[in-house]
């Protein structure tokens, strides 16, 4: 593989039993190796015309390239929001073994 296969995608939701649920889930079908739960954070943003502040939990999901479309069908089917936070970002170094590790946890 080479370093734009594998990422880190980031969501974010309004509690930490929903953040754990999304874990889970996207572990659970192997379309993410692991996922990593911080929060809460604040949140500012626009939302129909309104300027928002919300305490919200942030996911960290850590996949490869070639299961990202199946972690992102996963994510809008099992998020609440209406538009939620899908942000992939490419992994430009890592340890070897991490790496082989998410390869493996991912293989479907």
């Amino acid at each position: 593989m080479t370093v734009t296969d594998w990422l880190t995608v980031l969501t974010t939701t309004d509690a930490p039993e929903k953040a754990e649920a999304l874990a889970r889930g996207a572990v659970e079908a192997r379309v993410a190796a692991c996922a990593q739960i911080a929060g809460p954070v604040s949140s500012v943003y626009r939302w129909k015309g309104e300027i928002e502040t919300t305490r919200e939990w942030q996911v960290l999901f850590k996949t490869t390239e070639l299961r990202y479309g199946e972690l992102e069908t996963y994510l809008r089917g099992a998020h609440d929001y209406d538009v939620p936070e899908i942000i992939a970002t490419p992994v430009v170094r890592g340890s070897a073994e991490y790496l082989e590790w998410m390869e493996r946890e991912t293989a479907g």
